[in-house]
């Protein structure tokens, strides 16, 4: 039997007659504000749960189902999330994860197709090869103000994306997809962009410094910025 207890009343929100949360059915649980951090919930299914401000610091995600889970706020700091389902071909079914802590997360492969991360952290937070486009026409994942300060993104999927404000400082955007992304004020001072795709992409009010765009694809830069280094 496992008991989930929230991280500062300690109180039982769930009692779950499992040896082990690897693989548990975790759908559609109130698990707000839960103490999770480090626990392994490999492969688990938390489908429709409700992590608002949960503690999952450092827990194992890997292959977890996370679709439609609420995790505004959440605490993911250094979390391994590889290959975890967050996304959906359905925009309404993707996660939540407006004000969530991402620092040093391991998110590699994972699929955010539509997600929302509203002011998130990912700072150093490694994104090699996740998936944030969107199936849809005029769907698209949504990281405004999101810190993406080193981060990895080298291979990711950003078609579409909303990136407005946010922080790439120093990440490694090598390979990116960035068609008809939107970059409104956004950070890529010193970002790696080789090979980057810029099709469609308004540059003009993008802090690009010491980023070299020389070796970026369909990147139309504007005469003013032709010769920041």
């Amino acid at each position: 039997m496992i008991e989930i207890k929230h991280k500062t009343s300690g109180a039982v929100l769930a009692t779950l007659e499992v040896s082990s949360l690897v693989g548990a059915d975790l759908r559609d649980m109130d698990l707000a504000g839960a103490d999770l951090a480090n626990r392994d919930l490999g492969g688990a299914n938390l489908e429709y749960s409700d992590l608002t401000d949960a503690d999952l610091g450092g827990a194992r995600l890997a292959g977890a189902n996370l679709t439609a889970v609420h995790l505004r706020g959440a605490n993911l700091r250094g979390a391994d999330m590889t290959r975890a389902r967050l996304g959906s071909d359905s925009p309404s079914r993707a996660a939540e994860l407006s004000g969530a802590d991402l620092s040093g997360a391991n998110l590699a492969g994972a699929d955010l197709r539509d997600s929302h991360l509203n002011d998130a952290k990912l700072v150093r937070a490694n994104l090699r090869g996740a998936n944030l486009s969107s199936r849809h026409e005029e769907g698209f994942s949504v990281i405004n103000l999101a810190n993406l300060e080193g981060a990895d993104l080298a291979g990711a999927n950003l078609r579409n994306i909303s990136a407005q404000d946010a922080n790439l400082r120093n990440a490694d955007l090598s390979g990116v997809d960035f068609t008809a992304a939107v970059l409104g004020g956004a950070i890529l001072h010193r970002a790696n962009v080789a090979d980057a795709d810029f099709t469609d992409v308004e540059l003009a009010s993008v802090t690009m410094e010491f980023a070299n765009f020389s070796k970026a694809r369909n990147a139309v830069i504007p005469p003013y910025k032709r010769n920041l280094r």
